[in-house]
């Protein structure tokens, strides 16, 4: 194990080795895509896709880890991919800046060994779960709306999770309560380490349960059927 990785301590010298060889899509690179990006880079995954059709605007400034004065106006996912090679140039990285469609969510997440939902829309939301479901690849969901946030993970098969997104309001809350900065960092970190132990086979996955975070009250519920 280099040195870049010596504090990642949790992890054994063969699990290491496995991350450099998994693919993780990251689609969204804005509240929560930003923060799983850099997490991501910085435990040691090979390959990296990073998936979105928008630039920054100044709205983001107040929770969009890459967005600073300098990227307004910049296509986030190239902003993203300079991140991720400033953090570790070996990382393989695949900028598609494209918002997800009917015609190309599955050739964009094909070859993938997990998905995550970094989203804002339920519609564009609704496209990835069923794709993911029928390209048998697991599905990080997260959301988030002012002090509240919901972690899931959906395995090929799994449906009581699709099902809740999928009878879900398609605008969803986020727009109306808006977010502030805290709120996707601390979603974003739940996300990345389910995607982990998903990848390293380490049990204790959100399967079929939905984690809900109240950090008004700092209340937290597992929801299952």
């Amino acid at each position: 194990m280099t040195n870049r990785f010596q504090r990642n301590g949790i992890f054994t010298g063969e699990e290491q080795q496995q991350l450099k060889h998994k693919k993780i899509a990251v689609i969204g690179c804005g509240g929560l895509g930003g923060y799983a990006i850099e997490m991501f880079a910085r435990v040691g995954i090979g390959h990296l896709t990073v998936v979105d059709g928008d630039v920054f605007d100044e709205t983001n400034l107040n929770r969009q880890l890459l967005c600073v004065m300098d990227t307004l106006g910049k296509p986030k996912t190239a902003i993203a991919a300079e991140r991720v090679r400033k953090i570790d140039p070996t990382i393989q990285v695949n900028s598609v800046w494209n918002f997800i469609e009917n015609d190309n969510v599955k050739e964009i997440i094909k070859g993938h060994d997990i998905v995550i939902d970094a989203l804002d829309s339920n519609v564009a939301r609704y496209l990835l779960v069923e794709a993911c479901r029928e390209m048998e690849i697991p599905y990080v969901y997260g959301a988030i709306a002012g002090w509240y946030g919901q972690v899931s993970v959906i395995f090929p098969g799994d449906m009581w999770v699709r099902n809740c997104l999928m009878t879900a309001s398609a605008k969803g809350i986020e727009s109306e309560i808006g977010n502030p900065s805290f709120s996707p960092a601390c979603i974003a970190s739940y996300q990345v380490s389910q995607a982990l132990k998903v990848l390293l086979d380490k049990g204790g996955v959100l399967r079929e349960q939905i984690l809900f975070f109240d950090m008004l009250n700092n209340e937290f519920e597992i929801l299952e059927p």
